[in-house]
């Protein structure tokens, strides 16, 4: 998979560069690993790891 991770929030984007979640720039390419998440609210991992908005976030950022 390609995309930049956000070094905050650890959502991965396909373009741009600013984080459409917490308006970061702090995106890197180098991240292993990903969850894609479709609903949160009802989802024990997603709460486990403070995600709140559905979409695809990497585990390992380097």
């Amino acid at each position: 998979m390609e995309g930049l991770a956000c070094k905050k929030c650890k959502i991965i984007i396909s373009h741009g560069s600013k984080c459409p979640l917490c308006g970061s720039t702090e995106l890197t390419n180098k991240w292993s690993g990903y969850i894609i998440v479709f609903n949160p609210e009802n989802s024990e991992v997603a709460k486990k790891l403070g995600i709140k908005i559905s979409s695809t976030y990497a585990l390992n950022i380097k």
